[in-house]
């Protein structure tokens, strides 16, 4: 495994439903080279697991602090995990 390979639990909160987010998040993470899962929360959030070159998670996690245009991101929550080796990026839900 790459030393440099990192994962990131991140929540995103605002208007983050209804506005392409997760279609978007997946076209910047595979953009970037970016492994994971993107998925709408009851609770309105938006839920991503990322993984990849610290580099490249960095990248997409500052993107999505801005979400794309259309998306009002008011608050981000994000946690260190374990990668898992994850190949291409999907979205659920």
């Amino acid at each position: 495994m790459p030393l440099d390979l990192v994962a990131r639990h991140v929540f995103v909160e605002g208007r983050v439903q209804g506005v392409g987010f997760r279609w978007h998040t997946r076209a910047e993470a595979r953009a970037l080279g970016v492994a994971g899962v993107v998925q709408n929360l009851p609770d309105g959030r938006v839920e991503v697991w990322l993984e990849g070159p610290r580099e490249a998670v960095a990248a997409l996690e500052a993107w999505l602090a801005r979400g794309p245009s259309g998306a009002h991101v008011s608050a981000v929550t994000a946690s260190d995990g374990t990668p898992k080796r994850l190949h291409g990026f999907d979205i659920t839900r």
